[in-house]
């Protein structure tokens, strides 16, 4: 088929200064409109939020967004049975006051540091607030004290995010939303 050929492309890295509360990015919004860009057939993406750099947009370690353009070479478009993504989030449920997050590539989902960082809550109201994330199984439980009845999630939703989902090949999970304000 002419003109089928894939295309791979790397999500904006993590730059800029960090910010304290959740805000509004257009770097956050220029990753969202490049994961919809998955949607097209014979596509890849390779995240960088983990290896940015605040001042210099392009991540110093090449190697490593190389060697991520490559899994995704080997598992697309020469069919190894390899892992070639971090987490994707596919689908939310309403649990409570929390919510339940779902995943593509969920295999072995896990975090470094002592803590899940990066995923903000927000309600009716549409203000978001810092939340904490529980790991169970193949889900996320994210959930904020001062949001009684959450209805949106976002993850890694600024210019340089504290972030630090992955799954068990340490690809770091894609940042997201699910509401569309």
């Amino acid at each position: 088929n002419i003109g089928n050929f894939p295309f791979l492309f790397v999500q904006l890295a993590n730059f800029k200064a960090k910010t304290s509360a959740p805000v509004n990015s257009q770097c956050a919004e220029l990753r969202d409109a490049q994961l919809n860009t998955l949607s097209v057939p014979n596509t890849g993406m390779a995240v960088t939020i983990d290896i940015g750099d605040a001042k210099d947009i392009h991540p110093k370690n090449k190697q490593e967004v190389g060697n991520r353009l490559a899994l995704i070479a080997l598992a697309k478009v020469y069919g190894k049975d390899i892992a070639y993504s971090g987490p994707q989030y596919s689908a939310m449920k309403v649990v409570n006051q929390s919510i339940e997050l779902s995943f593509r590539f969920a295999n072995g989902l896990k975090f470094s540091g002592t803590e899940l960082t990066g995923f903000a809550i927000a309600g009716a109201d549409k203000k978001f607030f810092w939340a904490t994330g529980e790991i169970v199984g193949d889900k996320v439980i994210v959930s904020a004290t001062k949001v009684s009845q959450p209805v949106a999630v976002r993850y890694a939703w600024a210019d340089n995010p504290n972030a630090n989902l992955t799954n068990k090949s340490g690809l770091p999970a894609t940042p997201f939303r699910t509401d569309a304000w």
